[in-house]
């Protein structure tokens, strides 16, 4: 069972049918059971497997867990204090993440989180704006309401985001990529990665994205990092 996905666990323990006093025995157990494997699927981790060990998991992954056992522990009137819980995190997850944030503000907790991403702002209830730059131009209290309220505010940065007067604008002009010029990993297999084999073109910005947990870290950090560390500084790792 363990080695399921949890999509797939969650699916047997729903179907699982007892009689006598072994119904009367797991009632309470598999009530948990159930409980804790749908809230697992609800905030997008049905593909793990409980088998996993922590330190494989992305740490997306790992936020939506320990945020989800927070859920599952049933706790009210509880101050939760995140920082920035949107980091790493792919656009398709920050809104299950909010719903996660939602879940435990609607069961009767508070919910407190530093953060820059624009659907969290948008989505919080009071939306407090400190500025109105950093240092020693900081420090002061800009705007503090509903988003709708701070986004009124002509004193705040961050209101001409919210509304657009003021963006990130694109690059008109990139650098070339040059095809003589490239670092080629062959035959990546880690985690999830499935022997992969990618040319990473240098002396240009590389950007590698994609949804939480589908295996960025692994080739950044465990694969790339530690080819080059190797052959380069002859690290043991």
């Amino acid at each position: 069972l363990t080695g399921l996905p949890i999509e797939r666990c969650r699916h047997f323990f729903d179907q699982l049918q007892l009689d006598g006093n072994k119904a009367l025995i797991a009632e309470d157990a598999l009530k948990e059971i159930r409980g804790r494997l749908a809230l697992l699927v609800d905030i997008g981790l049905g593909y793990l497997t409980l088998d996993r060990g922590a330190h494989t998991l992305s740490g997306g992954e790992s936020q939506r867990i320990r945020l989800a056992s927070q859920i599952g522990s049933g706790l009210v009137g509880v101050l939760y204090v995140l920082d920035e819980p949107s980091i790493g995190l792919h656009s398709r997850d920050n809104q299950k993440l909010l719903g996660t944030l939602q879940r435990l503000r609607d069961v009767g907790n508070t919910v407190v989180v530093v953060e820059h991403d624009e659907d969290t702002m948008r989505q919080a209830d009071l939306l407090v704006d400190f500025g109105p730059g950093a240092g020693d131009r900081g420090g002061h209290l800009v705007a503090s309401g509903t988003p709708e309220q701070v986004t009124a505010c002509r004193e705040s940065q961050t209101a001409s985001y919210l509304t657009g007067e003021a963006r990130i604008e694109i690059p008109t002009q990139r650098r070339p990529l040059q095809p003589d010029r490239v670092l080629t990993m062959t035959g990546a297999r880690h985690n999830n990665l499935k022997d992969l084999t990618i040319d990473l073109p240098l002396s240009v910005f590389t950007c590698v994205t994609g949804v939480s947990g589908s295996g960025k870290s692994s080739f950044v950090n465990d694969i790339l990092f530690k080819a080059l560390d190797r052959d380069l500084h002859n690290a043991l790792t």
